[in-house]
């Protein structure tokens, strides 16, 4: 049977609080490879390419576009739209706005909501499950997909299926849906067999879901189509009105309407499907050695089992006569925790922002839309960086009050402005930037630019920067 375009929409807006010290506020864990070679987002849009699937949409933070943009053309993924949250409001309100971006050039469309941050072990078996759930959700239902469990989770909420359709093999009505139970319970609907993990991913059309959520929870469709209405093109963007989106109530697609709606249905597959909710899920898809350990990075592991331990731009990392512990090491921070209580990481990050600090907020490495930066040492009215430029990009035409700048090229080819004048640099040739002086820094070549900056003045911070021109609307 034939069906409308299938739009892949992809939420990433989270944090990922509870895979810190690898995953922080400002580089999440979506857009880190954790499970596989590539980030897990990409991962994501490349489960859905095909000719049943139109070009991806993305809802995401906006502090995470310029990342997402360039991770996106790094692995050739052309046409997609990316809608950009001014604040988080929960996964309705984004969806909501993802129905009507379908909506604007498909009056017919099915939208396929997934999260940025999961794992799918069986493509095939969830492409089975798209194509049943596309048949039902062009029939006017709103379908999940229910994965069948292997173990009590009390993390997760469940679905119970209810009576099989007659008109869709495959698909199920839901005869309720379950919040996350306790032990006991969950064990009983193992035992039961009718049950399924609730994992956030949905196949409805567009105009449905809409409909239902008007009639459900009107304020979300209210504000959202404000926001949609008061929206602005920025580059390769799609920014939402801030004021109009802030009004939505902060819902999710479960709340809202898939918990009240007369047309939820489910589709039960098994794709061996992971949310990676913290570290010891990473730990459970992981290839293993003899002992039962995931050992990534420089690490050394002596007498230990069962655990996880990865040193990522860390120090050399040794583990000695522990069990069923995970040890992560990056180079400005190390967690060590047992394997059943890594669910507590959160507080960490809630403490870590609670005193001020930035551990939480980003790595050393900070990503910008031109390439990134690493400060390697910081002191006393002095700071030295690492940057890199991508091939044919710009820094913005800028100068700073309190610091002078000392520019060291190591690999590639750098244009400078320096007040009046525009030159080349070559490698391990250097200049000098004073402060007041108004400067740009160019690459004009074909390979990344790789150059040493030290920072020498009275204040060093980011906000001592003042932007005159632009290429990515930042003055």
């Amino acid at each position: 049977m034939t069906h409308p375009h299938i739009h892949p929409v992809i939420l990433s807006g989270g944090v990922g609080s509870r895979l810190w010290p690898m995953s922080r506020a400002l580089y999440p864990k979506q857009l880190l490879p954790l499970a596989e070679q590539e980030p897990m987002l990409t991962a994501t849009v490349r489960r859905t390419c095909g000719p049943e699937f139109a070009a991806p949409i993305l809802v995401c933070n906006e502090a995470h576009r310029f990342i997402i943009a360039e991770q996106l053309r790094l692995q050739g993924v052309k046409g997609a739209s990316i809608i950009l949250e001014p604040i988080g409001r929960n996964t309705a309100p984004a969806v909501a706005v993802a129905a009507l971006a379908v909506l604007a050039k498909d009056p017919d469309g099915l939208m396929l909501v997934m999260p940025s941050d999961h794992v799918i072990g069986k493509l095939e078996a969830f492409h089975q499950a798209i194509g049943l759930a596309a048949q039902a959700a062009a029939g006017g239902k709103l379908v999940t997909f229910g994965i069948t469990p292997t173990a009590p989770e009390t993390g997760y909420g469940y679905i119970r299926a209810g009576e099989a359709s007659a008109q869709w093999p495959g698909v199920h009505a839901v005869e309720r849906f379950v919040e996350k139970p306790d032990r006991k319970t969950a064990e009983g609907f193992l035992a039961d067999g009718g049950y399924s993990w609730n994992a956030g991913i949905f196949l409805f059309s567009a105009k449905e879901l809409l409909q239902e959520l008007t009639a459900l929870a009107p304020e979300i469709v209210t504000a959202v189509q404000a926001a949609w209405t008061g929206s602005a093109e920025d580059l390769d963007f799609h920014r939402l009105d801030k004021q109009a989106f802030a009004a939505a109530p902060s819902l999710s697609v479960d709340v809202a309407v898939m918990e009240r709606t007369q047309k939820a249905a489910v589709v039960p597959v098994d794709m061996a499907w992971n949310d990676v909710g913290a570290w010891p899920a990473l730990w459970e898809i992981s290839e293993k050695d003899p002992h039962g350990n995931v050992l990534l990075g420089d690490v050394m592991a002596v007498d230990v089992k069962g655990s996880y331990v990865r040193s990522e731009r860390g120090p050399l990392t040794a583990v000695v006569g522990l069990d069923d512990v995970v040890v992560v090491a990056t180079d400005d921070a190390i967690l060590v925790t047992s394997k059943d209580r890594a669910q507590g990481v959160k507080a960490v990050v809630e403490a870590l922002e609670a005193q001020g600090r930035h551990e939480h907020l980003s790595h050393t490495t900070v990503y910008r839309p031109w390439g990134s930066y690493r400060t390697v040492d910081l002191g006393d009215r002095y700071q030295v960086k690492q940057i890199m430029v991508h091939p044919g990009h710009t820094l913005s035409l800028q100068y700073h009050f309190h610091r002078a700048e000392h520019w060291i090229v190591v690999e590639g080819t750098a244009r400078v402005t320096c007040g009046e004048k525009v030159f080349l640099l070559q490698e391990n040739e250097s200049t000098y930037i004073s402060a007041g002086t108004i400067h740009r820094l160019e690459n004009p070549g074909c390979v990344p630019l790789r150059l040493i900056e030290v920072q020498s003045g009275s204040y060093l911070g980011e906000d001592d920067i003042v932007r005159l021109e632009d290429t990515y609307g930042r003055c």
